[in-house]
């Protein structure tokens, strides 16, 4: 259930994004905070704890709506704009997953007898 219900400035045009590979729709103007929460109940789960996070101080200081493009790279969901086509994940990617990363059985010390 999402926690933002839009009551304005309804006339933007839409953008359209995937959000762990779900079509949806923001409009134009939102930042990834806004256009996440107007859909989901949280932004990502907190690498540490599990729970849920959904962004706390809204301009960019606090480090909690950070959150992962299908690519690897990260955003700060409070301070980016949507794009078209933008493709988030709220849960991580393991790293051997993301391209140009190492797995943890990668690292060559690993292998040591």
């Amino acid at each position: 259930m999402a926690i933002l219900k839009r009551l304005a400035e309804t006339g933007r045009p839409a953008v359209t994004f995937t959000l762990d590979g779900q079509a949806c729709r923001a409009l134009a103007g939102d930042t990834v905070l806004t256009a996440v929460l107007t859909q989901a109940d949280r932004v990502r789960q907190s690498e540490f704890g599990g729970g849920p996070r959904a962004g706390f101080c809204m301009m960019g200081a606090c480090q909690d709506c950070w959150m992962q493009l299908e690519d690897g790279s990260r955003v700060r969901a409070c301070s980016t704009f949507i794009e078209p086509g933008m493709r988030l994940q709220s849960t991580p990617l393991a790293p051997a997953a993301v391209p140009g990363s190492l797995s943890a059985a990668a690292w060559p010390e690993d292998d040591a007898a």
